[in-house]
């Protein structure tokens, strides 16, 4: 029995249009593979993402607000600072 190398070594010779042909359409089946092979359906990696990108605001939040606000972390979580916040933004004073 022979294996396809040798099969191919025995036969007419190639020209490089066909070579290239053959290489090219190798490079395709073995990109198919490859791009049927999902370990996270793209659902599952947009929700990741967002998942990071809250975790990563909240936390810089609190990082910012106890670090240069002087004040606790977790009172980035309550209600009351952000409206204190956005009067500030908005222009309303305080009496």
């Amino acid at each position: 029995m022979k294996d396809n190398t040798t099969q191919r070594r025995t036969s007419k010779p190639r020209t490089r249009k066909e070579a290239k042909i053959e290489r090219e359409v190798r490079e395709e089946v073995s990109m198919r593979w490859w791009s049927k092979l999902r370990l996270f359906p793209m659902g599952i990696r947009i929700l990741v993402v967002l998942i990071l990108i809250v975790i990563a605001a909240v936390s810089g939040a609190m990082i910012g607000y106890s670090v240069m606000g002087e004040g606790d972390a977790i009172d980035v979580l309550k209600i009351s600072t952000w409206r204190h916040i956005f009067d500030i933004m908005n222009g309303v004073v305080d009496k």
